[in-house]
């Protein structure tokens, strides 16, 4: 019943924003005609899914954006479906499949599935800041990129391998999780302004334990890996330059593989960077060359 509801949902937000037709395709760095769909992921925790895509039959590599959290009930229940819709077409636009997963609790699922321990609706408990716990929930999110990569694969729409994940805030976050498990398929790991704990309360550079934080890095950076990108912003009031460079610091000590770029102030509030489509020009030539050197 809630997967048949699922699939109600999602066709009806098809309709409604119109996402049948090809998108535009201004970008002059590449020429592919692409199409917007929306999914409803029948995974063993249901989610609709945001997929963008090359116009063809595939199979195409695979890109899958992970997007952050909110603590606010609210501002999840009015989540968009479409988060980093500009940032999904350009890859798009370089032949990948991308799936931008909704996380459950958010937009219209959160009128369908219920707290679920730890994967609850919003995957974004970490507990009190006097004792958190970063890893689980990033390794939560990091299970549901793994369902999508399994899922996808067995849908015959994407190669089985070559694998890119990119990730905003509590996403990136799930991103360097999934890095520490080093799956076969996944070949690269895109991050931007990644972290957990950022603004308790939301108050600016108001951090939940950032010791911890960095710790949980470590943690992660003893076992991965995968070739990663990390990208921060010197505005960025979640997650600031000395946090991230001791993040940072920390994961490569441990062992990590990862390129970090402190990127120059944008707008009012750095931390949401991808999101916007002015921002296309600052980040995607440090993308391009960092999937030219894993390829």
């Amino acid at each position: 019943m809630r997967q048949h509801r699922l699939r109600i949902l999602a066709t009806a937000a098809l309709l409604v924003l119109g996402l049948t037709a090809p998108a535009r395709t201004e970008d002059k760095g590449a020429s592919q005609r692409i199409q917007e769909e929306i999914w409803a992921l029948p995974l063993p925790l249901p989610m609709f899914a945001y997929l963008v895509r090359p116009v063809g039959d595939g199979p195409f590599p695979l890109v899958i954006m992970n997007h952050g959290v909110s603590l606010n009930a609210r501002d999840r229940s009015f989540f968009p479906l479409v988060e980093f819709r500009d940032a999904a077409m350009w890859f798009a636009r370089r032949g990948y499949l991308v799936v931008a997963p909704v996380g459950t609790g958010y937009g219209a699922a959160a009128i369908d599935i219920p707290e679920r321990g730890l994967y609850g609706p919003f995957f974004s408990k970490v507990g009190k800041c006097t004792n958190p716990n970063f890893l689980d929930p990033g390794l939560a999110v990091a299970q549901v990129d793994l369902w999508i990569i399994d899922y996808m694969a067995a849908e015959k729409r994407t190669l089985p391998d070559g694998v890119i994940v990119v990730g905003q805030s509590a996403g990136g976050w799930a991103a360097i999780a999934l890095s520490s498990l080093n799956p076969p398929q996944v070949k690269a790991i895109i991050t931007f302004a990644a972290g957990r704990g950022g603004r308790v309360d939301g108050k600016p550079n108001n951090n939940c334990n950032p010791d911890r934080l960095v710790e949980a890095t470590g943690f992660f950076g003893r076992t991965s890996r995968v070739p990663m990108l990390w990208l921060y912003i010197e505005n960025d009031t979640f997650f600031g330059p000395a946090l991230s460079k001791r993040m940072y610091e920390t994961f490569m000590s441990a062992g990590g593989r990862a390129e970090y770029h402190l990127l120059p102030p944008f707008g009012d509030e750095g931390h949401f960077l991808i999101g916007s489509p002015d921002s296309i020009p600052i980040w995607s030539p440090l993308v391009e060359r960092f999937l030219d050197k894993v390829r």
